[in-house]
C-alpha cells in the first residue's frame, strides 16, 4: 500500500500529473504497481479539479479525477476514547490528568483527533508541566491559547480555506447567527464537512470551540492590527476588567473607523460583528478569555468575557461579562425587543444579573454613524438593567 500525505497541497499540472500516473498505473496492475493507494488530505478527490484549474477535459475521456474507490474521514474520538488515550499517558509517566481536564479537552475539541493530541503535547512538552504535578483545566486553557496564537500547521491549513467562496458561503451565515441557505445542487456543505471545519451532524455549526476561535481570530486580524489602545488601560486598580471603558472606547473607534473597516471586510455580511470581536480580542487577549456562541437561526452572537482577578485573600476569582451582538438589516424589524428577550435567556443560562446588548444598524436609511452611535441603559423583559450600544 502506498500513502500520499497532503496530496491536495499539489496544484495545477503537478496535481494532474500525479493523478494521471495513478490512473495509468492502475491499468497495469498487478505488475510494478501498488495493490492499494491512499490519498490523504483535507479535501475529497472530487474537489481536486478546482486545484488543477478545472481543465481536465483536455486530457481526454479518461479523467484523472475518476480514480476514487472510497472516501474515508478519520472520525472524532468519543469522550471515553479521550479518557482512555490520556490514561495511557498516566500509565506511562505516572502523571495525573484530572477528570475536569479530560472533560475540558473534549469540550474544546469535540473529539477531533489532531486537537486532542496537540493539546496534550502542548501541555506536556511546550508548557513542560512536571510529571509530579497533575494536568489541570488551567493548563488546557493555556495550551488552547498557545495553539491558536501560534497557528499550528493543521490550524493554519484550515484557516487558509476561509478565503474560498465555497467555505465562505457556509461560514458567513453561521457567524451572523443566520440560517445557512443551501442549494440542493451544490455540495458546499459536504466540502466544508470534508475539511473538518463543520460538524458532521446537524444542525450546521462550526465543528468545535477551537475551530470557532480560529475562524474569528483569522477574520478579525485586520481589525486587531489597527487598534492602538493599550490593553493595560482597561484593568482597574482592583484587577477587574473595565467593560464600561471598553464600550466607550469601542464607540469612539467605531465612529472613526467603522465604515471603512466594514466596507473592506471580506465577510461583508458579518463585518460589524467582526470589528467588535476584533477590538474585544485585542483588549482582552493575554489577560482573559472570550467565549463565543453563534445563535444559528436566531440572528445573534453571544460573547462571554472571563477575566481573572485577585480576591482579598490573594486567591483568584473570575469576572464574567456577557454581550449580545445583533444587526438591524434592511427590510427587517428593529431587533432590539427580540435581542433583549434573548439576552435575558443568555443571562439566565450564565447565572448573571446584567449584560450588554449591541445593535449595529445597517439600513441604508439609518442615521449617520456619528449620530446613531450612542451608549444607553435599558431593561430586559425580566427587569434586568443592561447597557445598550447602538452603532
Amino acid at each position: 500500500m502506498l500513502f500520499f500525505d497532503e496530496i491536495d497541497a499539489l496544484q495545477g499540472q503537478s496535481l494532474l500529473s500525479v493523478l494521471s500516473q495513478l490512473r495509468n498505473g492502475f491499468r497495469g496492475r498487478p505488475s510494478h504497481f501498488p495493490a492499494s493507494v491512499a490519498l490523504c488530505g483535507l479535501r475529497d478527490v472530487r474537489d481536486y479539479g478546482s486545484a488543477a484549474g478545472e481543465k481536465s477535459s483536455r486530457l481526454g475521456t479518461s479523467s484523472p479525477f475518476n480514480i476514487k474507490l472510497e472516501s474515508l474521514r478519520l472520525g472524532d474520538f468519543t469522550v471515553d476514547e479521550v479518557t482512555e488515550l490520556y490514561a495511557q499517558h498516566t500509565a506511562d509517566t505516572g502523571q495525573e490528568i484530572t477528570p475536569a481536564a479530560v472533560a475540558r479537552t473534549f469540550e474544546l475539541t469535540a473529539g477531533q483527533p489532531w486537537l486532542v493530541n496537540a493539546l496534550a503535547h502542548e501541555v506536556v512538552v511546550k508548557l513542560a508541566v512536571p510529571a509530579s504535578a497533575p494536568i489541570t483545566v488551567d493548563h488546557l486553557e493555556q495550551a488552547k491559547e498557545r495553539l491558536i496564537l501560534t497557528r499550528a500547521t493543521h490550524l493554519d491549513s484550515l484557516a487558509a480555506r476561509l478565503a474560498e467562496p465555497r467555505v465562505r458561503r457556509i461560514v458567513q451565515p453561521l457567524l451572523a447567527g443566520d440560517l445557512v441557505q443551501l442549494d440542493p445542487y451544490d455540495d458546499d456543505l459536504a466540502y466544508a464537512r470534508d475539511l473538518g471545519l463543520i460538524a458532521t451532524k446537524n444542525p450546521v455549526r462550526i465543528a468545535n470551540p477551537i475551530y470557532r476561535e480560529v475562524v474569528v481570530r483569522v477574520l478579525t486580524a485586520q481589525v486587531e492590527a489597527n487598534i492602538v489602545a493599550d490593553p493595560r488601560s482597561f484593568v482597574r486598580a482592583d484587577g477587574r476588567f473595565d467593560l464600561p471603558l471598553l464600550l466607550r472606547e469601542f464607540a469612539d473607534f467605531w465612529v472613526e473607523h467603522g465604515e471603512v473597516l466594514t466596507s473592506t471586510e471580506h465577510y461583508h455580511e458579518v463585518a460589524p460583528q467582526l470589528v467588535l470581536m476584533g477590538f474585544l480580542q485585542r483588549v482582552v487577549n493575554g489577560g482573559g478569555f472570550v467565549e463565543r456562541e453563534y445563535g444559528v437561526g436566531a440572528g445573534r452572537i453571544d460573547l462571554l468575557v472571563r477575566w481573572p482577578y485577585p480576591d482579598q485573600e490573594g486567591g483568584r476569582r473570575w469576572q464574567r461579562e456577557a454581550l449580545e451582538l445583533r444587526v438591524w438589516h434592511p427590510g427587517r424589524a428593529n431587533p432590539l425587543p427580540q435581542g433583549l428577550t434573548q439576552l435575558d435567556r443568555y443571562l439566565d443560562r450564565r447565572g448573571l444579573d446584567t449584560g450588554t446588548l449591541i445593535v449595529f444598524d445597517r439600513r441604508p436609511s439609518a442615521p449617520d454613524i456619528t449620530e446613531r452611535t450612542e451608549l444607553d441603559a435599558t431593561t430586559t423583559p425580566s427587569g434586568r438593567l443592561v447597557t445598550l450600544l447602538r452603532a
